[in-house]
């Protein structure tokens, strides 16, 4: 085996360990072991990594454009992944794990500058758009953009300076699922976690 092809293994068996756990694994009585060892890879990856959309999941896995549009169809199929269109991409969840709010919320938190933003209202609440401005180190008409994308998804009201919806609920999908985001993230998450206080258990 060259070079890629250890690599490619590496990454699908250490995503696949956490999918074979998962309560979906061999949801269809796979009889291909290397598919099921690819849709178990997916499964594990969408775990912990839920929102990703289509090239990331498959590039990061290190699949094939083909083969990827195989087993995601095939997990659709059985239930165990659900997706849905979010502007140009088409995004990734296990099924039955994420409200709507939070897929919203997952699939802008994946957008850097979405994410730098609601981070930046999490930390201080009351930040005007002239200080987020200058904490993102974007221009006033970006930041005006991106507020009026999160109002539109309903994760931001502008009633009141600009408030996001549900916090708590943001705070916890940005600890849980900062390994997935960046070391920027990481390290916001250490900082955080001591404020939660939301369960999202039912």
């Amino acid at each position: 085996m060259d070079g890629v092809d250890e690599s490619k293994r590496a990454t699908l068996k250490r995503f696949g360990a956490i999918g074979a756990v998962s309560p979906f694994a061999r949801f269809a009585g796979d009889d291909e072991q290397d598919g099921s060892d690819r849709r178990d890879a997916i499964v594990g990856y969408l775990a912990t990594t839920p929102g990703a959309h289509f090239s990331k999941l498959r590039d990061d896995l290190k699949l094939g454009t083909g083969e990827t549009q195989h087993h995601l169809r095939r997990l659709e199929a059985d239930g165990v992944v659900d997706s849905e269109k979010d502007g140009d991409y088409r995004r990734y969840f296990p099924s039955g794990e994420f409200s709507a709010f939070e897929r919203r919320a997952l699939g802008y938190l994946r957008r850097e500058t979405a994410r730098k933003l609601v981070l930046a209202l999490l930390a201080e609440p009351d930040a005007t758009g002239s200080e987020l401005a200058t904490e993102l180190g974007v221009s006033r008409p970006t930041v005006s953009r991106y507020v009026g994308e999160l109002e539109s998804a309903g994760l931001l009201s502008r009633e009141d300076g600009y408030a996001l919806v549900a916090p708590e609920r943001l705070l916890v999908l940005v600890v849980r699922y900062a390994d997935s985001f960046d070391a920027e993230t990481v390290a916001f998450a250490d900082d955080a976690s001591d404020l939660l206080s939301y369960d999202p258990t039912p």
